[in-house]
């Protein structure tokens, strides 16, 4: 039986899975996970999964293998996913973390299927009525944290100010940093910009007493080059703000690309310059952000990009990893709890 800090892996989710989570696993536990005590519960086809531990010595020896020839596919509807899936490699995965097995789950699949099961199995914290996928943002002098990015089309007053109390205790989690600053994603910084919703829970975060660090509204340049630490929207703005952003990235790399392979001298400058632009690669490279989080279960899953890579897979298990030794499920609830008492002493309705 793995003993020490165990996390649950679908091992068969994902465009490319299981080889990009096999080495997304040997990656990390090579660059990252050496000193850490976490082995892996890997769920998948059993044939599959030795074969490509064969290559892996390092996951080999963390990991056990819980064999099952049932996978959830990149395409199936959740509601379909929920009738049939029972006993696939991502419901076993979620299984565990219900089950106190692990602490965690990880799986690259489908994220309407793998919200739905999560949600099914761990159900929402109490006073969470939906919970929201909160993703990391690079920026200019680190990483801030954004919610929702696609988990709730909608979000009401109540909801957005449910994602700023989940979202702070996200950030500390990962960053510890004692008083994040939280700002609520506006068409304007200005004090009546926005639609009734935004106004309401603008309203409902200035007067909070919970000693968030409340900054008031964002513009959407302010989610990378902004001083908030976490930024507050609806999953339908959220998600396409993160496409945009991940299809930016991928096209600065082209243009740098074509740029510095163009001519004889381009070419000698990037020579010069090659420890520069390995940094700048780097720093704009999607990967650095892989893994969604589902806050405000009952339970931790982390999502991996779909088409992510080993590397991108890797960010995904680190990012989880240090939540699992984070006390920030802990953290939310007494945040919940403190939140609803005060909307009941004043009456706010969202």
């Amino acid at each position: 039986m793995l003993e020490g800090l165990i996390v649950s892996i679908d091992a068969m989710g994902g465009d490319n899975a299981p080889d990009i989570v096999i080495k997304g696993l040997e990656h990390f536990l090579t660059h990252e996970g050496e000193g850490r005590r976490a082995r892996f519960l890997l769920h998948g086809n059993e044939a599959e999964l030795k074969a490509l531990l064969a290559k892996c010595p390092r996951t080999r020896e963390r990991s056990e293998i819980c064999h099952t020839d049932m996978k959830i596919s990149m395409d199936e509807k959740p509601s379909q996913a929920l009738r049939r899936g029972k006993g696939s490699s991502m419901w076993n995965a979620i299984a565990d973390v219900k089950g106190g097995r692990a602490g965690i789950a990880v799986s690259a699949g489908n994220t309407g299927a793998l919200m739905a099961m999560s949600l099914v199995q761990l159900r929402p914290k109490q006073g969470v009525r939906r919970p929201a996928i909160a993703a990391q943002w690079p920026r200019k002098d680190g990483m801030a944290v954004v919610l929702d990015v696609g988990a709730n089309v909608e979000a009401d007053a109540a909801q957005l100010t449910e994602f700023a109390i989940l979202g702070e205790a996200f950030f500390r989690a990962l960053y510890s940093k004692e008083s994040p600053s939280v700002g609520l994603l506006n068409v304007g910084s200005e004090e009546g910009k926005g639609h009734a919703t935004l106004q309401l829970a603008h309203e409902r975060l200035s007067q909070s007493q919970l000693d968030l660090n409340y900054t008031g509204f964002v513009e959407g340049n302010d989610i990378s080059y902004g001083d908030a630490d976490v930024i507050v929207t609806d999953g339908f703005t959220g998600n396409i703000a993160l496409k945009t952003a991940e299809g930016t990235a991928k096209l600065i790399e082209v243009f740098f690309k074509e740029a510095l392979s163009g001519s004889i001298w381009s070419k000698f400058t990037t020579g010069l310059n090659a420890l520069a632009l390995r940094r700048l690669k780097k720093q704009i490279d999607p990967r650095r952000a892989n893994g969604g989080v589902f806050l405000g279960l009952n339970g931790i899953v982390v999502k991996s990009h779909g088409g992510t890579d080993a590397i991108g897979f890797s960010n995904a298990v680190n990012i989880a990893i240090g939540l699992a030794e984070s006390d920030f499920q802990t953290v939310i609830s007494e945040r919940l709890e403190a939140l609803h008492d005060e909307d009941d002493n004043i009456g706010f309705i969202a």
